[in-house]
This record gives C-alpha cells, sequence and structure tokens, in this order.
C-alpha cells in the first residue's frame, strides 16, 4: 500500500475519532432573571435574597383550583340558612345589600318594606321609640287578643300597619337611622367570617400544592437582585413568589411571570412593577 494511502486512512481514522469525541448537544436550558421594584417617587430597588419557585403551572391557576374545591356556599344558599324572617330573606336576595348596618341602607327601605317585614318594623319602631317623633301611630292591638280574640287583633294590626304606612310617606325623615337598630340581625359578620376563614385555608393550601406538585426549581436572588436556574428540560415554566411579598420602599409586589425554555439556550426576564400580579402599599 502506498504512503499516500496509508497517510488518507489515518486522516479518515482521526476524523471519526475526533467526531466521536465531541460532545452531545445539550437537551436543557437555563433561566436568568432580575427582579427589581420601583417604589413610588423613588429609584427602582433590587429584591435581594429572595426565593422564587420555577413553576410548571401558572400560580393563580393553582390558587383557583383550591378555591374550587374548597367552595364558599352561594349567596343565596347562606341567606337561606340565617334566622330571620322569610320576608326579609326574599329582601336581601332581591338587593345588592349583605351589610344592614351601613349608611344609607335606610334609604334603600321602602314603606312597604318596613310595614311588611318585621326585622325592618321593629328597627323603625326602636330608632321613633321613646316620644322622639311626633305624630306616629302607636298600636292599639293586645297581644291577649291574638288568642282570645284574634279577629279583633287581625283588624286593629291592619289599622296600625295602614296608619303607620301613611305616616312613613308623610314623614320619610323618620326612616333616617333605622339601619342603627339592624345590628343583631345583621348576616354580614357572619358572611365576613366565612369568606375570611375561607381564604385563610386557601392560602394555606395553595402554596403547599404548588412546592409539592409544580415545583421545578427555586432560586435565591443575590445582592443586585439576579437569580438563575440552570438544567431546565424545556417547556412552559412561572417564576412566583407564591403568597410571599417583596417590598421596597411603599411598594409589596408578588410575581407569577411566564417563561419558555429552550434546549440549549438562555431564558432571560424580568420582573418589574409592570408584570408584578398584585401591587400594594405597604402602608394601606
Amino acid at each position: 500500500m502506498g504512503k499516500a494511502a496509508v497517510f488518507s486512512i489515518a486522516l479518515m481514522l482521526c476524523a471519526l475519532s475526533l467526531g466521536s469525541a465531541a460532545p452531545a448537544q445539550t437537551t436543557t436550558g437555563t433561566l436568568e432573571f432580575m427582579a427589581r421594584i420601583t417604589p413610588t417617587a423613588a429609584r427602582p430597588e433590587p429584591v435581594r435574597q429572595f426565593t422564587f419557585y420555577i413553576l410548571t403551572k401558572s400560580y393563580a391557576e393553582i390558587v383557583k383550583e383550591v378555591e374550587e374545591k374548597d367552595k364558599i356556599p352561594p349567596r343565596d344558599e347562606f341567606i337561606d340558612s340565617l334566622k330571620l324572617s322569610p320576608e326579609l330573606r326574599a329582601w336581601l336576595k332581591s338587593h345588592d345589600i349583605f351589610d344592614l348596618t351601613l349608611p344609607g341602607v335606610d334609604q334603600a327601605m321602602t314603606p312597604d318594606d318596613i310595614i311588611h317585614i318585621p326585622e325592618f318594623l321593629l328597627a323603625y319602631q326602636r330608632s321613633n321609640s321613646g316620644g322622639v317623633t311626633s305624630g306616629i301611630p302607636k298600636p292599639k292591638y293586645a297581644d291577649a287578643d291574638k288568642v282570645g280574640n284574634p279577629e279583633r287583633y287581625g283588624r286593629q294590626v291592619n289599622e296600625y300597619l295602614t296608619a303607620l304606612k301613611k305616616f312613613i310617606q308623610a314623614h320619610p325623615e323618620t326612616v333616617s337611622g333605622v339601619e342603627l337598630e339592624l345590628d343583631g340581625v345583621n348576616p354580614h359578620r357572619k358572611w365576613a367570617t366565612i369568606q375570611n376563614e375561607h381564604r385563610k385555608r386557601v392560602q394555606r393550601a395553595a402554596p403547599d400544592i404548588a412546592q409539592t406538585k409544580f415545583l421545578a426549581a427555586k432560586a435565591d436572588t443575590d445582592l443586585d437582585g439576579r437569580g438563575s436556574v440552570s438544567g431546565l428540560a424545556p417547556g412552559n415554566y412561572w417564576i412566583s413568589s407564591l403568597n410571599l411579598d417583596a417590598a421596597a420602599g411603599d411598594m409589596r409586589l408578588r410575581w407569577d411571570v411566564p417563561v419558555v425554555i429552550q434546549p440549549g439556550k438562555t431564558t432571560r426576564a424580568e420582573l418589574l412593577n409592570l408584570n408584578s400580579t398584585d401591587v400594594r402599599g405597604s402602608n394601606p
């Protein structure tokens, strides 16, 4: 075999050897991000030494799923469970009002409402008792007649209510302040408690589910507000602060920012006021 042929074979073997030694193309990607908060009328500040969570699902969607599994009763169902008169329950369902003690509730009451809803009638009577309202009709019926003479009792009740309705129509100012007498039958406190307890359960459950089912990685920011994660499989991710606030000056922010990781590439993201999910003052 000639020297030229031997040299050619050697070159081929060398090329094959080099080719087999070449590193395989990487199948994972890298995420680099920077977090900054801009307080009101101030310069941007880096979010230092703060833990961010790289999730495979939006934290907002995780919270939504938790809320759907732990539902509070519908408004009408809650109203039906209250120990109130049927008339007041019907009134609550037909009005966008739940706190009966708020100023202005009296303006939503008509004379017919006051006459026919026992709780409103009692509140009106208390509000105008003690001789503070001159000329107001007084009931003439006696409770004893309710059993002893029901016909007379019913007639006198109707006469009283008819006279009282005419008086309210002629003196609408006497309805003012009736809401102050409705605290004992106000459903708002119970409704607020149900909502608050529901909110607390969701706030406890959602971060745990996010970290046990959808966590791909965690990264702490440095003193410049920068963080990075390598070795991420290609796909869609979210940079999340979960239910934790990052604070700077008068601002408290949370993030749930989507990013796409591609094989062999570095994805860069900025977390700013503009793409935060929750912008609040630290002293509301």
